[in-house]
């Protein structure tokens, strides 16, 4: 069984910073794609970053040069740096990865920017 776990969404005011970390557990390896996605209220789920087994990443083209994700491999763990947050930043955000060419979800972590 895969778990995935995460944590550092908080309340945060307009131009802060947070980190999300997402760590899995359980029974997985060759994790290829991690990433985060997130989901305001009313609206879709949407990609916010990915990063590849190799490093390579991918971005939101509206999050570029405020948001980096970066991984760690031998802790099965992927971070969000999110830098001069808005309040359109505010949503539940989940991680996902996929090994073995299943997909797994965590169950989401909520960040809110607000004065």
């Amino acid at each position: 069984q895969v778990q995935l776990v995460e944590s550092g969404g908080d309340l945060v005011q307009p131009g802060g910073s947070l980190r999300l970390s997402c760590a899995a557990s359980g029974s997985i390896s060759n994790i290829a794609t991690m990433g985060w996605y997130r989901q305001a209220p009313g609206k879709q789920r949407e990609m916010v970053a990915v990063i590849g087994s190799r490093g390579l990443t991918n971005y939101a083209d509206s999050l570029k040069g405020r948001f980096a994700i970066s991984r760690d491999n031998a802790k099965n763990t992927v971070y969000l740096q999110m830098n001069s947050l808005k309040s359109e930043d505010t949503a539940v955000y989940y991680c996902k990865i996929i090994a073995a060419m299943r997909n797994y979800w965590g169950q989401g972590t909520q960040v809110t920017v607000s004065s």
